[in-house]
């Protein structure tokens, strides 16, 4: 059985996405591939950042007991993690949960795309502001489907100009769910407004991260 490097794992709220306001139990990994200039996990994405080992059976095990249904898988960039197919399997068995897993749009999704159950990704695409644009894998728009979401992080006029260009290229209203998530406070929010209104985004969410409002923005485990 495979063993995970598990930074943390707790109980709240979703604070965006389609179950924004429900509970979750999120499960985070520790390492990313990337570095976001707004990145807010830099403690969980490093080789060396503390984690407690942990194997499928014993997340399965700890979610169960937490008796929250909505799961969501996150990091660092949980798809680096070994074999993490085995876990998103023995998860995808309980019809009782819905599994959500955050990605950073780096990874090619095809293999876990094709599980049997496979989880609803919720699945980045690094706008200009955050320098990680170039390792954006373009290929990952085609395995999306309306059980996925899409995120756009932005922080800039200039982003949301490339995110209404992705939008279009790709086709992407109504064959997903798409949100606007601002950097926190680095963009005018009525700006993202104006911005959709101008260009008819129908659609298209804005979304504020919930549990940044509702706690400090730096706290962890919220």
């Amino acid at each position: 059985m495979t063993t995970y490097k598990v930074v943390e794992i707790f109980e709240s709220i979703n604070g965006e996405g389609k179950k924004a306001g429900q509970l979750a139990v999120f499960v985070r990994f520790q390492k990313c591939n990337l570095n976001c200039s707004y990145c807010d996990t830099r403690w969980a994405n490093a080789d060396t950042s503390p984690y407690t080992p942990m194997t499928t059976e014993e997340i399965y095990n700890k979610i169960l007991y937490s008796g929250i249904t909505n799961i969501t898988i996150t990091g660092g960039e949980p798809l680096l993690q070994n074999n993490i197919e085995e876990l998103l399997i023995k998860l995808g068995e309980n019809p009782n949960l819905k599994v959500e897993i955050e990605t950073n749009g780096s990874i090619n999704l095809k293999k876990f795309s094709s599980l049997k159950n496979p989880p609803s990704f919720t699945m980045d695409y690094k706008a200009p502001s955050s320098n990680m644009e170039k390792f954006m894998d373009l290929e990952n728009f085609s395995y999306l489907t309306n059980n996925d979401t899409i995120k756009f992080v932005v922080g800039s006029i200039k982003d949301l100009e490339k995110t209404k260009e992705i939008i279009d290229k790709y086709s992407l209203i109504g064959k997903c769910s798409i949100y606007l998530s601002p950097v926190f406070g680095k963009i005018e929010l009525s700006n993202i407004v104006n911005f959709m209104k101008t260009h008819k985004l129908n659609g298209v969410n804005m979304q504020l991260q919930m549990h940044k409002i509702i706690w400090d923005p730096e706290a962890k485990g919220v």
